[in-house]
């Protein structure tokens, strides 16, 4: 599975008027792929809207990048945002793809989003550890995907569903706690670039 993670960043008080826009540009006839959640951020750096959409092969995803940057108005919101980031990504092969919540019975309301750098040759050790320790971690809360990144610094991203911060706090400590994570050597094949954002979905997001 393949996924896309586009990043807005919108003047103050527009998040339900791109929300609408951005629903409306990833579920046209002509999109590839297919909206998955559509979040907005709460904790972190503010004002940005954080899109993810899937893909079955890196032939659609490469299409509907072509699309959105042939665009007039990429996300619907071109002559809103003021700041637009895309990122490739590939999941985890052992992984079950990201569903809506509908589907997969996960929801927040609270998702937290980590991307780490990782070190040259620590992907796939990185890969293979979480292969080891996620179905443990997954006892305490579920992870939403696992992905390395296709473009850009070597790094991956992990989205967590939470029922609110306080359950996140309980469960980090809880997994910390019980020696079940972080990876046992995991740390070692990442750098010091790491980043968390808590987000929450907008009304048009499948992930709520």
């Amino acid at each position: 599975m393949y996924y896309e993670l586009a990043t807005l960043t919108l003047p103050f008080g527009t998040t339900a008027q791109a929300a609408t826009q951005v629903h409306a540009f990833a579920t046209a006839p002509e999109a590839q792929g297919e909206l998955l959640a559509c979040w907005s951020t709460d904790i972190g750096t503010l004002n940005r809207m954080i899109v993810l959409r899937g893909f079955a092969d890196l032939a659609a995803l490469q299409a509907e990048r072509e699309r959105t940057q042939r665009a007039a108005s990429p996300f619907g919101c071109g002559d809103l945002y003021q700041h637009l980031e895309l990122a490739s990504y590939r999941g985890f092969p052992w992984m079950k793809p990201a569903r809506p919540s509908a589907e997969s019975g996960i929801a927040g309301p609270v998702y937290e989003i980590r991307t780490y750098g990782i070190r040259p040759g620590g992907t796939q050790p990185t890969i293979d550890l979480w292969q080891q320790y996620l179905p443990a971690r997954e006892a305490i809360s579920p992870c939403v995907v696992a992905m390395v990144a296709l473009d850009g610094a070597p790094r991956f991203t992990n989205i967590w569903a939470y029922p609110g911060l306080d359950a996140r706090s309980r469960a980090r400590a809880d997994a910390v706690a019980q020696g079940l994570w972080p990876p046992k050597g995991g740390p070692s094949h990442l750098t010091t670039d790491m980043v968390s954002t808590i987000a929450l979905p907008t009304s048009v997001s499948p992930m709520q």
